[in-house]
């Protein structure tokens, strides 16, 4: 574990994804004197670490299309540009619409991802069927797919990048929670740790679902609300083929994927109350078995190897908040609603670019500032699950 030193040029709040990104690209950008702070024993072991590592290009907004198709050709690039190796498997995700409402959103959504150069399909109910045979989609109306999708290791991905920024001289420094942010009239002055103070300027906010708490501390509000989501996986079943994909029935918020020989699965409670709990709620991980077993069977004999619980960070319009505040170098890059693991890559050479440059130039994020909110410049993402 690194020292604290006394004074930095920028501390980045939050150790996974986020945080670690943005840490690697400032440091690639030529700045120094950066700190990384995480409040946990290791990296990545918050929302990053709790997630089921998807990524995908299928989403419901340009902009969220246009984050996907920046940031997962980095994903597949990864080991030769950072040096480590992160278990892309392209399993394709399978999105099934068994309501009339979702068969006509999942074809605008796919106009939208082919318009912007995204090979998504368009899938009927019987293509479905066809290609998920040992599931019960009597019900399906509509279903899309594209091959590119997949799942990452989220923990590679945080440590490839802490790795590379800690070689280019990022002091990186874990069980240091942030207890306070001092200001000095309408500027930063110092950031309060249970291990000592840093005297800095700039603080870049990348504590995701603890992201509002930190923006408290410097009198910045972020609409942002943590939310619990839990999910199991099982011990091997032979039966499920290697291509299977990242199935979602989307309607229930039911989500199904191949974890080494067995399943991770995973559903939203869309009654789970905001807060910070990552107890696993026994009595809703019933709920999502039975309901596990009602579209795919064979999981009636299956047994549950592990179980856990992470945090969503929600925003109003389920998109994240980029950029800078009401608050002098306060920056913030949270919020990301459920998909910021696969959206990490891009969003920290995002900040980088505004920190340095004082403007996005990979990819115009401006409409996703903090004003948004009290501006009513929402803009609604209809494929979170």
């Amino acid at each position: 574990m690194n020292e604290l030193p006394s004074t930095a040029d920028i501390v980045i709040i939050g150790g996974g994804v986020m945080g670690a990104s943005a840490a690697y690209h400032l440091a690639q950008r030529g700045m120094k004197n950066i700190v990384l702070l995480e409040k946990e024993e290791f990296f990545g072991q918050g929302a990053t670490g709790r997630c089921a590592g998807g990524v995908r290009y299928q989403f419901s907004t340009e902009i969220n299309v246009k984050l996907s198709i920046e940031s997962l050709p980095m994903l597949e690039r990864f080991k030769e540009e950072i040096g480590q190796e992160i278990s892309y498997k392209k399993c394709g995700y399978l999105l099934v619409a068994t309501k009339p409402e979702e068969a006509s959103a999942f074809k605008r959504n796919v106009e939208l991802q082919n318009g912007l150069g995204v090979a998504t399909q368009l899938l009927s109910g019987d293509d479905v069927r066809k290609r998920l045979p040992m599931m019960k989609f009597d019900d399906a109306i509509a279903g899309t797919f594209n091959p590119k999708d997949g799942i990452v290791d989220p923990n590679s991905v945080v440590m490839g990048y802490i790795s590379a920024a800690q070689r280019m001289g990022v002091k990186a420094i874990t069980n240091s929670g942030v207890t306070g942010i001092r200001l000095n009239g309408e500027r930063i002055e110092e950031v309060q740790t249970v291990s000592g103070n840093i005297k800095t300027g700039m603080v870049l906010n990348a504590a995701g679902p603890w992201a509002s708490l930190i923006g408290k501390m410097a009198g910045v509000e972020l609409p942002i609300v943590p939310v619990r989501r839990q999910m199991f996986t099982t011990n091997p079943l032979k039966e499920i083929p290697d291509d299977f994909p990242f199935v979602i029935d989307f309607a229930q918020s039911l989500y199904f994927h191949r974890e080494g020989e067995g399943l991770l699965c995973g559903m939203s409670n869309q009654n789970e109350q905001p807060g910070l709990d990552q107890n696993v709620d026994e009595d809703f991980e019933l709920t999502n078995l039975e309901a596990a077993i009602e579209r795919m069977p064979l999981l009636e004999k299956a047994q549950r190897a592990s179980h856990w619980a992470g945090l969503y960070e929600i925003t109003p319009d389920a998109h994240p908040i980029f950029g800078n505040s009401n608050l002098d170098g306060f920056y913030v890059c949270a919020g990301f609603s459920g998909h910021g693991f696969m959206h990490g890559p891009i969003s920290g050479k995002l900040m980088a670019e505004k920190i340095l440059d004082g403007k996005y130039s990979s990819l115009d994020v401006s409409m996703l500032d903090l004003k948004r909110f009290e501006e009513g410049r929402l803009i609604q993402e209809f494929n979170v699950v």
